[in-house]
């Protein structure tokens, strides 16, 4: 089946591309922009579709797991690129990660032996007329992202996000790392670097005296989201900041010798050639030759071979509560979508399950039938409510008494943002117990509405 109708898709990241998977395998053409290579985003290092910037984990797969029951939720809505993802996975645990390049060749491939898709290598600098889906993500050119302002006659927010180093396996010295998983769960997939409380020390003290990449939009009202913060920010809180984040020791012990450390570097495996490891966590905006001598400090990493240094960008991303309906659809205009991190959302899974919703209520639109909109209990609807209620962002003025908004924060998938259950009093107190029976809920939500909209 065709259609004759036609959208262009702004963006071929993780949400243009899945919501121009979305629209092509139901028969409607896509012309699919990216502008690179021709135009870089700082971040990206080549020009296929739905590169992995920073980690290259879409976090737990677990469905007790707010993350892993939304990767659950779009397998059952027929989401494209969580497939590939599984196609292309490596070893991470109780996660979901990936071999980056083979999974952006991947999704690159099965755009362009698509018929209904035609990826154009081009900047697009003005919105289209017409049906359109901006997915520029939070690296949109500055031209594009003035008339997205120009559009939603507001201000963009924006934070920074980092990207983490990653290192040669041949180069780590092993009689040092060891393999292991956190409480011993899953695979041992993850390489381990021990440090005593002087190598600790030692570290911490290099790290925060290392001097940092100066960015001029960087000042004092810098916005970071809290879940990918720059590892020297993150010790700048405190010395044991890191030993109860990244770093935290518990649960890894080293066979050979039996001891609990006092904090340990976790590498997770980068490529499906299991030749390159990222460093969990450490998100940095280090000089290149401070990450050098920094990465070198940790015991087992002292001869690294560092292969990709990390840097650190801005992501932008409108208010989606003043700008967009639950389903994606712009307010002001019937027939603009946006998907993916430009939405407010955070993290790589979040945004696929934007472009699998925006391609979806597109698709619906072209076809007038009524837009989808998933419901609260559900972890895609729960986000996709969300962003687009201002509600949680209403406060009283301390100093008049009137009702305000506060700016919005990046937000992914967590339970809290979930239309509550009713539980007893202990069940209550399960922690674990109320994660299952909320992730049952939504899976039998999610089957029901996939049923209706595969059907129609």
């Amino acid at each position: 089946m065709t259609n004759t109708a036609e959208v262009k898709i702004i963006g071929a990241g993780l949400a243009g591309s899945e919501a121009a998977l979305q629209l092509a395998k139901r028969g409607i053409k896509v012309k699919l922009y990216e502008m690179r290579p021709f135009k870089n985003t700082g971040a990206h290092v080549t020009e296929d579709c739905a590169e992995f910037v920073c980690s290259n984990s879409l976090g737990s797969a677990d469905l007790t797991n707010a993350s892993g029951l939304l990767k659950a939720e779009m397998e059952i809505l027929g989401g494209e690129l969580i497939k590939i993802a599984k196609e292309n996975s490596v070893p991470a645990g109780n996660a979901l990660a990936i071999a980056r390049e083979d999974f952006s060749k991947a999704v690159t491939s099965k755009i362009n032996e698509n018929p209904n898709i035609e990826l154009i290598r081009e900047e697009i600098t003005e919105i289209p007329d017409g049906n359109v889906i901006i997915a520029s993500g939070p690296l949109t050119s500055d031209n594009f992202a003035k008339s997205i302002q120009d559009f939603t006659e507001s201000e963009h927010l924006h934070f920074f996000d980092a990207i983490a180093p990653i290192v040669e396996l041949d180069s780590i010295n092993f009689e040092k790392a060891f393999w292991g998983a956190r409480y011993d769960k899953g695979e041992a997939s993850y390489i381990n670097c021990p440090m005593n409380q002087e190598e600790y020390e030692k570290f911490y003290n290099i790290l925060i005296n290392a001097p940092r990449i100066e960015q001029h939009s960087v000042d004092k009202n810098t916005k970071f989201f809290e879940s990918c913060l720059p590892v020297e920010v993150l010790a700048s809180r405190g010395v044991d900041t890191l030993r109860f984040g990244p770093m935290k020791p518990v649960g890894l012990i080293d066979k050979r010798t039996g001891i609990e450390n006092y904090a340990v570097v976790q590498l997770r495996q980068d490529n499906s050639a299991k030749t390159l490891f990222n460093l969990v966590g450490f998100q940095t905006n280090l000089k290149w030759g401070a990450q050098k001598e920094l990465v070198h400090s940790i015991p087992g990493l002292e001869n690294a071979n560092i292969v990709r240094y990390g840097v650190m960008h801005r992501n932008t991303f409108i208010n989606a509560s003043q700008v967009l309906n639950p389903t994606f659809e712009s307010k002001k205009r019937k027939g603009l979508f946006f998907a993916g991190q430009i939405t407010g959302t955070e993290g790589y899974t979040e945004s696929i399950a934007g472009g699998l919703l925006a391609g979806i209520n597109m698709a619906r639109r072209i076809m007038r039938k009524d837009l989808f909109i998933p419901p609260k209990e559900t972890m895609i609807g729960a986000i996709s409510n969300y962003i687009t209620d201002k509600a949680h962002l209403a406060h009283i003025s301390k100093r008049d008494g009137s009702l305000r908004y506060l700016p919005p924060q990046p937000i992914n998938s967590n339970w809290a943002i979930v239309a509550p259950i009713e539980l007893s009093k202990s069940e209550r107190k399960n922690k674990k117990l109320k994660t299952e029976l909320l992730s049952k809920r939504a899976i039998e939500s999610i089957k029901t509405i996939a049923l209706k909209i595969i059907n129609e």
